[in-house]
């Protein structure tokens, strides 16, 4: 409890600097695997704090080993993770790069998570600790990039974090998970024949296709008890001119299931829907999957450790039951491609408005220092527990 009193004191006695790295972070915002000043900046930070890290040549992550004071023997790793990059947005009539999903908070609450885990006096003894700032979230594609890296290769707990908007949890209370759903973004090209518009007989019009695929995808049905939702969310035909039969288009649809089970089962129906309607007027389709996050596998042990870090850090009021959402987050490919490694994403309470995604998004920067106590009693707790299970390993009772 010692412990947890002193992260207390630290994020109160440290909220004004924290706050500034989040301003600094907000400022720098960089979309997908363009994170390169994100990455100078971060690396700063860390030098400054008296960490070494890792960079890379093909992606600008960023990853902190805290190696455990017990000698060379192997030790289980505790992984933190933050994604870095930003969205391409139009904010109030200007398209640039916007944190509007949070991911500056996150990158701000695992880094002074450290910092508070160093300065009250924390020693990894039996464990390591892993911090990963992750790029390219956004894409979906970031988290692969992690794996096939064998960056999580030694990673056996994990933990993440992720703002929460007002309509799922209010400020000041936090969740020991977050129930993404799964995600799919599919993006088609439909290729027809041109005519005049005189004489449509001789042409193959691509607009008939996407309506035909419209209808055809919106017909789709899977087990209602199991949420989800398809729709197409693009289009795009012909040129300038009116009077021409249109011959290219394309066209994108947004799958998202509850689980990954039912995500299957609605891909494979939406595909054949896609195909059979775009060639009842002769048209060509060509679909590809533009991105894909996979649904949260639900951890009941990393559940319960989370939520007792939460009472510990925020008091009993503070803990709610994980949200579930339609939203993707690829923090979940982690445990899906890994299947040995425990993980969970912790839901901050935030007072976010109007929503995640949205150019004009904001929330409470109180909840940042929220975030810290969450996270750094988590790895506390998930360390003690850890050294409990090992110590009942290494000298089990003789019956």
């Amino acid at each position: 409890m010692q412990l947890i009193s002193s992260i207390k004191q630290w994020v109160n006695d440290n909220e004004e600097q924290i706050l500034d790295t989040y301003a600094l972070l907000h400022d720098l915002a960089e979309v997908s695997w363009k994170e390169e000043n994100t990455k100078k900046y971060l690396c700063r930070k860390l030098s400054d704090l008296g960490f070494s890290y890792q960079m890379f040549e093909n992606h600008h992550a960023v990853v902190v080993d805290w190696k455990s004071e017990t000698g060379d023997r192997p030790s289980p790793t505790i992984g933190l993770r933050a994604d870095m990059d930003a969205l391409w947005q139009n904010v109030d009539g200007v398209w640039n790069a916007n944190h509007s999903c949070g991911h500056d908070a996150h990158m701000t609450v695992v880094l002074h998570t450290f910092q508070c885990l160093k300065k009250i006096g924390f020693i990894p003894k039996g464990i390591n600790l892993k911090l990963i700032f992750q790029p390219a979230e956004e894409s979906g594609k970031g988290a692969m990039k992690m794996i096939e890296e064998g960056i999580l290769e030694d990673v056996d707990y994990l933990l993440g974090l992720h703002v929460r908007p007002e309509i799922e949890m209010r400020f000041g209370e936090a969740s020991p998970a977050i129930h993404h759903g799964a995600t799919t973004l599919l993006k088609g090209r439909l290729k027809g024949l041109q005519a005049h518009g005189s004489r449509p007989n001789y042409g193959i019009n691509v607009v008939d296709s996407l309506g035909a695929i419209i209808s055809a995808v919106n017909a789709v049905k899977v087990d209602p008890t199991i949420a989800s939702s398809v729709k197409v969310t693009q289009v795009k035909a012909g040129g300038d001119n009116v009077n021409i039969i249109p011959d290219e288009a394309e066209f994108g649809i947004d799958v998202r299931a509850q689980t990954n089970e039912v995500m299957e089962t609605l891909l494979e129906k939406v595909m054949t829907a896609v195909e059979y309607a775009a060639k009842a007027n002769g048209s060509e389709v060509e679909v590809e999957v533009a991105a894909k996050m996979v649904a949260a596998i639900p951890n009941p042990t990393m559940e319960k450790i989370v939520a007792e870090a939460i009472v510990a850090a925020l008091g009993e009021d503070a803990l709610v039951s994980p949200p579930v959402t339609p939203g993707g987050e690829d923090f979940h490919f982690y445990s899906k491609n890994k299947s040995d490694i425990q993980a969970t994403m912790v839901g901050l309470g935030t007072g976010l408005t109007p929503g995640l995604h949205h150019p004009n998004m904001e929330f409470n920067l109180s909840s940042l220092k929220n975030g810290v106590a969450i996270l750094a009693a988590s790895m506390i707790k998930l360390s003690e527990q850890i050294k409990t299970k090992l110590q009942k390993t290494e000298h089990p009772k003789k019956g």
